[in-house]
């Protein structure tokens, strides 16, 4: 099967390969309390975006954009900016459990869209086979949510001092904090949100 790969598939790889070391660097944290793991977590995401952003213009440059290459692409973004995003911010402190509930709807909310737009690209796409726009705020922008959590881990507001702090909220905490998935996510899934393609 690897000897199908184009060489964009490769970049695809290489950003699954960000976000699950990014996975791994949250739980090496949980295990260890070293702060470095989780801000090495935290800085694959940003790679995880080069690498992203370099599959899809290797694909045009070279012209050879497969179904394949799409799939392999939204599997590995919801690894990269779905996923791993959840994992890092349950490393920082947001455990409580309406927490849970949040950064799985997050991640759930990433997965629809990236369904969503791999059904709908073709019809979309027109007579040019290129999509104008995005319904719905593309999942890589969960970057911005691991920026505040690396700003947080920096100034030392994780665990126990997290930002906003925790509210009881009936049998379970929730740390106000989750709300910025909470609106990721929700935007993510948009119909009526369309944002301009480059």
């Amino acid at each position: 099967m690897l000897r199908e790969f184009q060489l964009a598939d490769w970049f695809t790889l290489a950003n699954a390969f960000c976000g699950t070391g990014a996975i791994f660097a949250a739980m090496r944290f949980l295990q260890d309390g070293v702060v470095r793991d989780l801000m090495i977590g935290m800085a694959l995401i940003p790679l995880a975006f080069v690498f992203d952003a370099l599959d899809g213009r290797i694909a045009r440059w070279r012209k050879v954009a497969s179904t394949l290459g799409r799939e392999l692409d939204s599997l590995a973004d919801i690894i990269s900016f779905g996923v791993a995003p959840a994992a890092l911010a349950y490393a920082c402190g947001l455990q409580g459990g309406w927490d849970w509930i949040v950064l799985s709807y997050f991640v759930g909310c990433g997965v629809s869209r990236l369904a969503r737009y791999n059904v709908t690209a073709e019809a979309m796409g027109g007579a040019e086979g290129k999509v104008k726009y995005f319904e719905g705020t593309p999942i890589p922008t969960s970057l911005l949510l691991v920026v505040v959590l690396a700003i947080a881990a920096w100034q030392g507001r994780i665990g126990d001092a997290v930002w906003f702090g925790q509210w009881q909220l009936g049998p379970w905490q929730l740390h106000p904090l989750v709300l910025m998935f909470a609106i990721s996510g929700t935007l993510m899934i948009s119909k009526t949100l369309r944002i301009p393609k480059p």
